[in-house]
């Protein structure tokens, strides 16, 4: 099954830009340790993963009355920093919520992939 890993927001952390570069390369750190662990599971596989852009650069469709709108910036609802993704093909939700205990004290939400009918 696929697994889709939201990195929401920083937690208890202090934002990325306000971290040392020690304290920044030691968060990067436990990214690889994860993509290790994950290599080293037996059914675990990284299907994809990437850090993101901050909110200032995103673009956000929206759909009323048949209208689409685009507008810059973030959808205005979301108050978690997005940081990045993975999506994981595991076995089940307790190997993705063991994994991700690895990686820095996030906020982390998993969602099961779908498959399209």
């Amino acid at each position: 099954m696929k697994y889709f890993v939201l990195l929401a927001g920083y937690g208890e952390m202090p934002a990325w830009e306000e971290l040392t570069p020690e304290e920044q390369e030691a968060g990067m750190a436990k990214h690889v340790a994860f993509d290790e662990a994950c290599a080293a599971r037996s059914g675990v596989e990284i299907v994809s993963g990437e850090a993101l852009g901050d909110g200032s650069m995103a673009t956000t469709l929206r759909t009323r009355s048949d209208e689409l709108t685009v507008t810059d910036g973030p959808f205005a609802e979301a108050a978690e920093h997005i940081g990045g993704y993975y999506l994981l093909d595991a076995p089940d939700l307790d190997t993705v919520i063991e994994l991700c205990r690895i990686l820095p004290a996030y906020d982390i939400e998993i969602r099961p992939a779908l498959d399209a009918p």
